[in-house]
């Protein structure tokens, strides 16, 4: 499994990714440069043309640029032939991937299912990924803990309204009607999504794993990139991406911003066109150290009852707590965290919430 890093912010990602790639590719990784962004300007900072197949840029160095349309017509192609597996009469047949149109979303879903097939493929130490832009990149990595919300609390709700309840004797025999295969007993909701789930968990705790997945912020000195980093970084703990550090591009913090991104190490970095890619190079920390000893986004201390969300960036009136149930929804921003409780704190009702040391710290009764 390779450990998949990306860049948050503005002025410099971009190069901060390539320059990553380099690094850790001098340093004897097997390295993939994931490129999202269907614009050239990657490939001209790469001084070489980009495919939607990875191709060798040197010793140890692999990049691709995601073609989301070519992304799409290879995933219908797979559901076509899962169809024909499951079904007697399939019914996509006479519609063919090449005539699909890409619509708003499938960009980061089609990107994030690449990024699964290329860790999974085990040819790779590390992937940088240099996403189209940070917002985007943030709702891809937190699609599998949303899916799996989606998938968990919509079964449910079927499963005990009326129509669940009159359609659920019918469901094993139509299915084995209409399925070549033999379903067997057993809960006939619970197999078809169940090896959906299992990818779904097994993407939400690779993101909030930072040996497996892991961000750093990019600003430049300038307020207002310093404040879009901050937000950015608060908003990466709603999805449970651990965040190990932030890189000053092209310049370095003034005496009134120095403790901006307190307690993550900044690193101050050169431009490109200032000290080109060595110098670039020679300012970055290795991803493992750092992975290391990275603060965690969530920690639960039993013991007590409590429940930490590492929040920077907000204060308390900027966050709404509501509890459903096994969950807590943490709504932050722009984004909404929906917090399955671990089985000894389901059923018990919040009693307070307090920021301690840029920590929302939830406690229950």
């Amino acid at each position: 499994m390779a450990q998949i890093l990306t860049f948050l912010g503005q002025g410099g990602t971009t190069a901060l990714a390539i320059a990553t790639a380099k690094q850790l590719a001098a340093s004897g990784q097997r390295v993939l440069l994931v490129v999202q962004s269907a614009m050239p300007g990657p490939a001209v900072l790469l001084g070489q043309a980009l495919s939607a197949e990875p191709v060798l840029l040197g010793d140890g160095l692999w990049a691709v640029q995601l073609h989301t349309a070519t992304l799409l017509q290879k995933s219908w192609q797979a559901l076509k032939e899962l169809e024909a597996q499951y079904l007697r009469t399939p019914f996509l047949t006479a519609i063919y991937g090449q005539e699909l149109g890409v619509l708003p979303g499938m960009d980061s879903a089609l990107a994030l299912n690449a990024l699964r097939e290329y860790d999974a493929s085990s040819s790779y130490d590390a992937i940088v990924y240099a996403g189209s832009s940070s917002m985007e990149t943030l709702r891809m990595l937190g699609l599998p803990e949303i899916l799996d919300w989606y998938i968990r609390r919509f079964r449910g709700v079927f499963q005990q309204s009326d129509l669940g309840r009159v359609l659920s004797p019918f469901i094993q025999p139509i299915a084995a009607a209409v399925l070549t295969g033999d379903w067997g007993g057993g809960d006939m909701l619970d197999q078809p999504t169940g090896q959906m789930r299992s990818l779904l968990e097994q993407g939400r705790d690779a993101v909030s794993d930072p040996n497996r997945v892991l961000a750093f912020l990019v600003t430049t000195p300038a307020a207002d990139a310093v404040a879009t980093a901050r937000y950015l970084w608060g908003s990466a703990q709603q999805i449970g991406l651990t965040v190990g550090g932030a890189f000053i591009y092209n310049g370095q913090l003034g005496p009134e911003q120095e403790g901006a991104f307190a307690p993550l190490p900044h690193f101050n970095t050169p431009s490109l066109q200032e000290r080109g890619w060595e110098g670039i190079m020679a300012t970055l920390p290795d991803p493992q150290t750092i992975a290391a000893h990275a603060t965690r986004s969530t920690l639960i201390d039993r013991a007590s009852k409590t429940v930490m969300l590492f929040l920077p960036s907000f204060d308390k009136g900027q966050v709404k707590l509501t509890q459903y149930g096994p969950e807590v929804t943490v709504e932050a921003g722009d984004q909404r965290r929906n917090l399955l409780l671990p089985p000894e704190l389901q059923g018990r009702s919040v009693t307070g919430a307090k920021f301690q040391d840029q920590y929302l710290v939830i406690s229950f009764g």
